[in-house]
């Protein structure tokens, strides 16, 4: 069986830019929440996107299932928490949440799958070894 991986938390506060004229933040802005939290958790690993993406290969999101469940509102500071689950060599799926820890409210749940591709061949390709080695 496949071990579960806690990220780290991952803080953000809402800014203007995120929100709507009533100061409720914009459905998609959550996708971008959770975005950050999972690039952050690459950061952490010692994973670069960028010296990966020189070598044309690329983390890719297979599917995406969001619940919504109480809206985020403007100044809000809160958490993305994340856990990672390996699937397979070339595939992981993350479970996260958004809360406020000011009231322990859950604002969105997601299950995210994301796999790894050789993008000059459009194929699967095995993680890096630093993030095998998690799992």
């Amino acid at each position: 069986m496949k071990k579960d991986f806690k990220c780290n938390d991952f803080p953000l506060t809402v800014f203007c830019e995120d929100t709507d004229f009533q100061g409720i933040v914009y459905h998609a802005n959550y996708l971008k929440f959770f975005e950050r939290a999972r690039t952050q958790f690459l950061i952490d690993q010692n994973i670069s996107q960028i010296s990966l993406s020189s070598s044309n290969l690329a983390f890719v999101i297979r599917d995406i299932n969001l619940r919504y469940l109480s809206p985020a509102k403007l100044e809000d500071r809160l958490i993305v928490s994340s856990t990672v689950r390996s699937i397979s060599k070339a595939r992981l799926l993350f479970y996260q949440q958004i809360i406020n820890p000011k009231n322990d409210t859950i604002i969105c749940r997601g299950e995210i799958e994301v796999c790894f591709l050789d993008l000059a061949k459009n194929k699967p390709k095995s993680f890096p070894e630093k993030l095998l080695k998690i799992f």
